[in-house]
Parts: structure tokens; sequence; C-alpha cells
């Protein structure tokens, strides 16, 4: 069962996480493109209708984004986060190691990706992604897996539903100083849920 939701809140992502389930049983390639477009179909569907969310995975913090488990599968394949971004929030440019799939359930985010120089300077590469509701987007190492992302409002607050091939709350990334040089690892872990 995912987090601790009451039933009624339950049952749309429990039905997501049973379909990831089965199609990462049935897949050799995990990460590969055709693999991640399943996977993007998949929360495609999910963050279509937003009637699930529990408030306590989507309440956002003055100061900075945060980052909520709504589930993670016991045998260590996926993770599922709610990404609460209170208005004109963003990360710094950073990267994720594993494949994801983000899905936008509320609000917009802009994400642009970058590609890092030999002096470890981040130079953005492609034009600014802009995700509404129900867009889906994919990062991996094959796929744009640098870069940097920003609630797309200055007066509201957004949420994306992110899919990744692990537990990205523990899982070793990297972030990239605009000025170059070294990349700084960190482990993001998770936000407590807003108890209501």
């Amino acid at each position: 069962m995912s987090a601790n939701f009451p039933m009624s809140k339950l049952e749309r992502l429990d039905r997501f996480v049973a379909a990831l389930e089965a199609l990462l049983d049935e897949t050799v390639e995990q990460g590969s493109p055709h693999f991640l477009n399943q996977v993007s179909s998949l929360l495609a569907a999910l963050v279509r209708e937003d009637n699930w969310l529990p408030a306590a995975y989507a309440a956002p913090h003055s100061q900075y984004y945060q980052q909520y488990c709504l589930h993670c599968d016991p045998r260590g394949r996926f993770s599922v986060v709610s990404f609460v971004w209170g208005p004109g929030q963003s990360t710094p440019v950073h990267d994720h190691t594993i494949w994801g799939v983000i899905g936008m359930l509320r609000g917009q985010e802009h994400s642009q990706r970058y590609v890092i120089g030999d002096d470890g300077i981040p130079s953005p590469e492609g034009p600014l992604e802009i995700l509404s509701p129900g867009d889906t987007s994919i990062v991996s190492a094959h796929h744009g897996d640098v870069h940097r992302v920003m609630n797309a409002h200055r007066d509201q607050v957004s949420i994306s539903i992110h899919v990744y091939g692990g537990d990205i709350g523990s899982t070793a990334r990297h972030v990239f100083p605009v000025e170059g040089g070294p990349a700084k690892e960190f482990i993001s872990g998770y936000a407590t849920p807003v108890v209501q």
C-alpha cells in the first residue's frame, strides 16, 4: 500500500504502481527509450486528473521545494514522489544518475537542460521546456540527465509527480555550480508529510 493515505485516495495511485510493477517485471531493457515512453504513458494517465493527491503530500514550504515519497518499491526498482514547488522556487543545476519520468499535476514548471563543460561550467542545451498539467518529460543518462527546474508561477504552488528507477531519496546525485569547478555530491532524502 502506498504511503498511509485514506483508501479513497489510494486507488488511483495503487493502480499506477501495479501497472508499473507489471511493466518492470516484463521489461529487460529498463531505461531504454521504448521503456521510458511506456512509463511516460502510465504517468500521463495518473496526472490527467488532479483529485487524488492527499493534502499532506501537496503542502509547500515557504523557502524551498518539498519532495514527498508516495511509494518506494520494496525491491528498490523505483520510487514515486510528489514535488511541491512554492511560488518562484527552483532547483540548482543537478543530475539524477538513474532514469526518471516527470508528470505535471498542478500549476506549471519550466525545465532547462544543461551540458557540463570540461571546466565544470553548466551550459544550457536546447530550449526551455514548459510542463503544464498532463504533460510528461523524461530524464536519463541518454536523454538529458542534467537540468534545472523552476516553478513557472510566482503567485501559486505547482506540483509534479516523479517516477525514478530507484529510491531517489537515497540516491547519490550531483549539483553543478554555475561558476564551474567540481560537482558537489548530495543525497536529497524526503520531506515529512504535513500532519493534518
